[in-house]
């Protein structure tokens, strides 16, 4: 009597897999491995740097600049680098709802005590909004936010700013140096000139690269 093979599977579907059945875990390693990829290629991004200092010179692009460190830096600037001045003015432009950034010292009680302020231009209502540390003293601060409300006190001006993910009392001393950023021209980069850009960024050639400078007017350092 013949065997009976009708139940048997063909050798191809028993030992074969379909091609469609390989797709989808292709597709998800694949995706996998890019995501990896993509993740450790993030990791090993450079921080942005942070540069106060002076112009040295300036050549085309590219400014040599005396830090506050007295380190001597390189800094090239993107075909469109914004340039802002920060000039100075008055307390009393700060009103509510203008959008400040405020470094400042922390306080046993809690409040912020004010190094500088300056005051943001309406076009950068919102920019790094929220309260982190800063590297203008040991352990000072950062805040930038939208002025809730401001009262006179007799050791300074008080001011309740908000932000996205809560408040901070501030108390800004009669001296504490108060500006705003006004537009301004690459003609003002020569040396001589006192700049803060914080946020350049090293690149692959190993130069640090600015889209963003922003300079002293009448000679003034940049408080913040």
């Amino acid at each position: 009597m013949l065997p009976d093979n009708r139940s048997k599977k063909p050798l191809e579907e028993t030992t074969i897999p379909k091609i469609s059945s390989l797709m989808p875990r292709a597709l998800v390693a694949a995706l996998t491995v890019t995501s990896v990829l993509a993740s450790a290629a993030w990791a090993q991004q450079p921080p942005p740097v942070r540069i106060r200092g002076t112009i040295e010179s300036v050549d085309g692009v590219t400014l040599m600049i005396r830090s506050r460190d007295g380190i001597d830096m390189k800094v090239r600037m993107t075909d469109n680098v914004a340039v802002f001045g920060v000039a100075k003015t008055a307390i009393s432009e700060i009103k509510p709802g203008s959008y400040i950034g405020v470094s400042a010292m922390p306080e046993p009680d809690g409040t912020q005590k004010a190094l500088a302020v300056h005051i943001f231009p309406e076009s950068q209502r919102g920019a790094a909004e929220g309260f982190r540390p800063w590297d203008l003293r040991p352990n000072s601060t950062m805040t930038n936010a939208t002025v809730a409300e401001t009262v006179a006190g007799t050791d300074g001006q008080k001011i309740l700013v908000k932000y996205k993910d809560g408040e901070k009392n501030i108390v800004v001393p009669p001296d504490t140096p108060i500006v705003t950023f006004v537009a301004g021209d690459k003609s003002e980069l020569k040396p001589g000139a006192k700049i803060i850009i914080f946020g350049a960024v090293k690149k692959d050639d190993g130069m640090l690269e600015a889209d963003r400078v922003n300079v002293g007017r009448d000679g003034i350092m940049p408080p913040m």
